[in-house]
């Protein structure tokens, strides 16, 4: 894309890996990579998947270069004991104000069609996982939900008893007042969530564990095609 990005913000680790690796096959044409190490520089990411793919590349290497390691060398420097970790000062025992979160659910396209709304009170800094959590139990036999452990984190796989499908190409879509989401802190920003190959395409509805509504937000999840 013009911006430097490649794919999308979940994609640019493996991309500029790989484009770091074969860059001596671009000669006599150098690859510029200016643009999208500060599309990296500039996002604020939560997932340890990603952090783990950008990670290599933000200092010249790939995954490709853990063959070449000499874990030997460094054996010595290794520290003989784990120091304490500190407490962080000023958080420890702070209450957390409560706020509403609007939760919908939307389904137009298989079998019986159904919406359903909810308003869940939920201490500020929750993530979606846990509004959708406290809306599952408060009215289960509408709002209850699957996940499955990714790489990537709890990957929702099933909403009120409708599952994503490989086969059918379907997903849950996570919106925010009809703006696709980002993780992290609430806000439409540019990337959808609920796609079934995170690394591909879209960060997947395994980003509910990490993106934090705000208060009075409207969080949709919708059945949809990919």
């Amino acid at each position: 894309k013009g911006n430097g990005m490649i794919g999308n913000i979940y994609s640019m680790g493996l991309a500029l890996q790989a484009l770091e690796a074969t860059r001596k096959f671009y000669a006599p044409r150098k690859w510029d990579c200016a643009q999208a190490f500060s599309v990296v520089a500039a996002h604020d990411y939560q997932q340890p998947m990603a952090i783990a793919q950008v990670l290599p590349a933000l200092v010249g290497k790939s995954y490709l270069d853990v063959a070449g390691l000499d874990c030997t060398a460094t054996k010595d420097m290794s520290p003989n004991r784990q120091l304490p970790l500190s407490p962080v000062l000023g958080t420890h025992g702070i209450p957390r104000a409560p706020i509403q979160v609007h939760y919908s659910i939307t389904n137009t396209l298989q079998g019986k069609h159904f919406h359903y709304s909810t308003t869940v009170t939920v201490p500020s800094g929750s993530t979606l996982l846990q509004v959708m959590e406290v809306a599952a139990e408060e009215n289960p036999q509408t709002f209850s939900f699957q996940t499955e452990q990714t790489s990537w984190g709890a990957y929702v796989t099933s909403i009120h008893g409708l599952a994503a499908s490989t086969e059918d190409r379907t997903y849950w879509q996570f919106l925010s007042a009809g703006d696709a989401l980002e993780e992290g802190e609430g806000g439409p920003r540019e990337v959808w969530w609920g796609s079934p190959c995170p690394s591909l395409t879209h960060p997947s509805a395994a980003g509910v564990g990490t993106y934090k509504p705000h208060a009075g937000e409207h969080i949709q999840a919708i059945f949809s095609t990919y």
